[in-house]
């Protein structure tokens, strides 16, 4: 892991902000811990001993930061902190091996190899919980994230502060849609609530929204909502979908809406919500090809709460103002192999690259964000400049693709591409053509637009297509 600390307007050899107007403390430090470590130290009119462990230098480091950080004012880096507890990971991990082979039998076939496993393990393990104390700073808000990835960030203790950054990666989520971007007539009366806000009020808050509910769209939280209302005691009347299928996973539909007989209404949506101080009714209606309310079939429903599940957009402003360019269906990062943007050393993952239905492809994309993000700061921006890139093609049916892009010589063994199709299709293939020639034919009894699909490509097989231009994924018809 290596912590990257430039100061600007560095004069000297002397950090500008180091001329603070505190002159009893120092500013901007770049500490070198490693020299304090070797051979030991006093700290406090206490001596500490030279760690003999990993487990025991983090902790004597985590004792070090925090007490010199305590007398000086402003930034406090720790540079290259792998570099400095190497030897003492090799020390740990010497001090394992020969633990395993004082207390296994002899006789153990593999006994050395089985030894070497366990000290790397545990190693491993002391590293997972060294790490853990490393600095992280809540309730702070990101203002601002420059092309050159520094990082201007804010909170009440520190006030607005710096940080230089070798990497980034984007991970802020995504936000609801609401009722504003809705353009529904009436009045503002209460009643009317997010279907994210109104799980927060259930779950965590103990305070129930209303007793009678309509739901607006069919998104997964408002399909668990319209379960969630009933169990609580209230009365969910219909829930109702512009588009003539659900946004919601099937099980949900099942488990959510049919298990308690709460009706949903495809093609249709709100055209007025009747109330001034409380929300009265709604009055849905049909709409047509073109999502226009069909006149004649306007119905009116008595409620007090309506609830919007009407999507979610990925919150992208801080990324678009960096300049990262921006996929129009996803309202995401584009992204490569490595989920990197197009800006080097800025990454991007979960529901601020894409909407997700599961959060386990959240973490799995977390997890190789955060993977890819420390082999960028390893191998500096000359290892982007490797290989050739092949483009991701959407087509018929498939509405996009992440990645976008692939370079074969980066990716990992097996690379995952994950998609979406704009309509459902049943008894239908999902094909992948490399260039011309179809390499995957797969068979599927149904796709629809509210259940993420995946497809595997392997390194190995890429690698024998030099030439290889462009991957095209589409649905055709059986």
């Amino acid at each position: 892991l290596h912590v990257v600390h430039t100061a600007l307007n560095h004069r000297d050899d002397q950090c500008a902000a180091d001329q603070s107007a505190r002159l009893d403390t120092m500013n901007c430090c770049l500490f070198d811990v490693g020299s304090v470590l070797r051979g030991g130290f006093e700290m406090g009119n206490v001596w500490y001993n030279e760690p003999k462990t990993l487990d025991t230098a983090f902790d004597v480091m985590g004792d070090i930061i925090l007490s010199t950080a305590a007398q000086q004012y402003g930034g406090f880096t720790v540079p290259e902190v792998d570099k400095i507890l190497s030897p003492y990971a090799q020390k740990s991990y010497n001090k394992y091996y020969e633990e395993f082979l004082k207390y296994s039998d002899p006789s153990w076939e593999g006994r050395e190899e089985k030894g070497r496993v366990y000290a790397w393990e545990k190693v491993c393990r002391d590293c997972d919980q060294g790490w853990q104390g490393i600095e992280y700073k809540l309730n702070t808000m990101v203002m601002d994230i420059s092309h050159e990835k520094v990082v201007t960030a804010m909170n009440r203790e520190e006030g607005m502060i710096l940080l230089q950054a070798k990497a980034v990666i984007l991970a802020m989520g995504c936000r609801e849609r609401s009722r504003g971007a809705l353009n529904i007539p009436g009045y503002r009366p209460a009643g009317i609530y997010s279907a994210g806000t109104a799980q927060r009020l259930v779950n965590m808050e103990g305070y129930m929204p209303g007793r009678e509910v309509v739901i607006l769209g069919s998104g997964d939280i408002g399909l668990i909502m319209a379960r969630r209302m009933t169990l609580e005691g209230a009365k969910v009347k219909v829930v109702a979908e512009l588009m003539p299928y659900s946004g919601g996973l099937k099980r949900n539909i099942v488990q959510c809406l049919d298990d308690y007989k709460i009706p949903l209404k495809l093609s249709h949506t709100v055209i007025d919500i009747k109330g001034k101080e409380r929300v009265e009714g709604v009055t849905l209606a049909e709409v047509d090809e073109n999502r226009r309310p069909i006149k004649g079939t306007e119905e009116f429903y008595s409620c007090d709460t309506l609830l919007l599940s009407v999507g979610l957009i990925p919150e992208n402003e801080i990324s678009g103002a960096m300049g990262v360019e921006l996929n129009p269906v996803t309202s995401g990062p584009k992204v490569n192999e490595r989920l990197e943007t197009s800006i080097e050393g800025v990454f991007a993952c979960g529901n601020v690259l894409h909407v997700h239905d599961l959060v386990d492809f959240v973490s799995e994309e977390a997890a190789a964000a955060g993977k890819n993000a420390a082999m960028y700061v390893q191998e500096g921006e000359s290892a982007s400049e490797q290989g050739r890139k092949i483009k991701l093609r959407p087509l018929e049916g498939v509405r996009y693709t992440v990645p976008e892009t692939i370079n074969p010589m980066r990716m990992d063994e097996k690379l995952t591409v994950r998609f979406r199709v704009g309509n459902v299709y049943q008894n239908c293939y999902i094909s992948v053509y490399f260039d011309e020639e179809r390499v995957l034919h797969r068979k599927r009894q149904i796709v629809a637009p509210g259940e993420m699909e995946e497809i595997k490509l392997s390194k190995e097989e890429l690698l024998k297509y030099p030439n290889l231009d462009t991957i095209t994924i589409k649905i055709e018809e059986a």
